[in-house]
C-alpha cells in the first residue's frame, strides 16, 4: 500500500505535470472501494440471515433476508461506500420485534457482490432492482451514499412508504471535492473529473443533488445527522430536511459519521418514526441559506 503523504504528493505534483493522466487516476480511486470492505463483510455476522444472489445485468448482487418480506411488511437497508449489508445487525432485532422483515445487501464492488468499480447512479439502480425483486418495502433506510441512493430511487420510482436517511450525502460535487482536497489534487480538476462520470453514466450532476430529488418524494421521511460529522457535513443533511416537503431532522451530537448508524437512541427514534409518531424538527427554510427557499 502506497503511505498516505506518498499518495497525495502524487497528486499534487501530477495535478501540474500530467493533468489528464492524475484525473482519470483519481476517478479510478475515487470509485474503487476499499479492499477491507470485502474481508469486513465476510468476518461481520450475519445473524442467521438467509442469503440470495440475485444477478442485475451481470453483476451478482448479494442480500441479507431476515424475516419473510413476503408475508411482513419489511425494511430495506442500503449502505454507504466501503461497507455491507450486514452493517444494519445492530437494527435487526428491534425491527424483527416491531413486526418487520428486513432486507440489506452488499453494493457492486462491496461484500460479497462482484464488480470492482461503482458510482452513486449504480449505488441507486442496485437498490431500485432490489426493491424491484423484493416488492413495496415499509421502508427504506439509507447510510451515508445510501441514503443519497434511497432517495434518487424513490425519486424514480422505488416503493417504501418511508424513507429514514442516516448522515446523508446530498451533492456528488461536494464529494467529489472532498476527496479532492484528500488527496491534494488541485481543485481546478474536480469538475474535470465529474465529467468523466457524467459521460460514463449519462446522468448529470443535478440529477443526483439533493434539492432536485427531495421535492420529487411524496412520502415521509426521517433524516439524522450528526452535528460533528467529519465525513459528510450535517448541512447536507439539512438540505434534504428543507426539500423534502413530508420529512424531519434530528441533529445528533458526538455520534459522527459511523456511530450514528448504531446509536441505540436514533433506533429507537426511527421506530417512532415508523409508528408514525412526530419526531425530530421541522426544518424552516431561509433564503440565506444555500439554494434559498425550497
Amino acid at each position: 500500500m502506497v503511505p498516505l503523504y506518498a499518495l497525495r504528493l502524487s497528486y499534487l505534483l501530477g495535478s501540474w505535470l500530467a493533468p489528464e493522466a492524475t484525473v482519470h487516476r483519481a476517478a479510478r480511486l475515487f470509485t474503487t472501494p476499499f479492499k477491507s470492505t470485502r474481508s469486513r463483510a465476510l468476518a461481520a455476522p450475519t445473524l442467521g440471515a438467509r442469503e440470495r444472489t440475485l444477478d442485475v445485468d451481470g453483476v451478482a448482487i448479494e442480500t441479507y433476508i431476515w424475516g419473510d418480506p413476503l408475508t411482513q411488511p419489511y425494511v430495506l437497508f442500503a449502505h454507504g461506500w466501503s461497507s455491507h449489508g450486514t452493517r444494519i445487525a445492530p437494527w435487526v432485532a428491534p425491527l424483527q420485534a416491531a413486526g418487520y422483515a428486513v432486507v440489506a445487501f452488499d453494493q457492486a464492488a462491496h461484500g460479497r457482490s462482484s464488480g470492482t468499480q461503482v458510482t452513486l447512479p449504480d449505488f441507486a439502480c442496485y437498490l431500485l432492482a432490489v426493491g424491484h425483486h423484493y416488492g413495496p418495502a415499509a421502508a427504506v433506510i439509507g447510510h451515508s451514499l445510501g441514503g443519497a441512493a434511497a432517495a434518487i430511487a424513490m425519486a424514480r420510482g422505488l416503493v417504501a412508504e418511508r424513507a429514514i436517511l442516516l448522515a446523508p450525502a446530498a451533492d456528488p460535487l461536494a464529494a467529489v471535492d472532498r476527496f479532492g482536497r484528500f488527496v491534494w489534487m488541485a481543485g481546478w480538476l474536480n469538475r474535470r473529473m465529474f465529467a468523466i462520470f457524467e459521460k460514463r453514466t449519462r446522468v448529470q450532476a443535478e440529477e443526483m443533488q439533493a434539492h432536485t430529488n427531495a421535492p420529487r418524494i411524496g412520502h415521509p421521511a426521517l433524516i439524522v445527522h450528526d452535528v460533528e460529522d467529519r465525513e459528510v457535513p450535517w448541512s447536507e443533511g439539512e438540505r434534504y430536511a428543507r426539500y423534502w416537503a413530508d420529512s424531519r431532522l434530528i441533529s445528533t451530537r458526538g455520534l459522527g459519521h459511523n456511530r450514528v448508524a448504531d446509536d441505540q437512541s436514533v433506533i429507537a427514534a426511527a421506530l417512532c418514526f415508523l409508528r408514525g409518531e412526530t419526531v425530530g424538527e421541522r426544518v424552516v427554510s431561509s433564503p440565506n441559506l444555500p439554494y434559498g427557499f425550497a
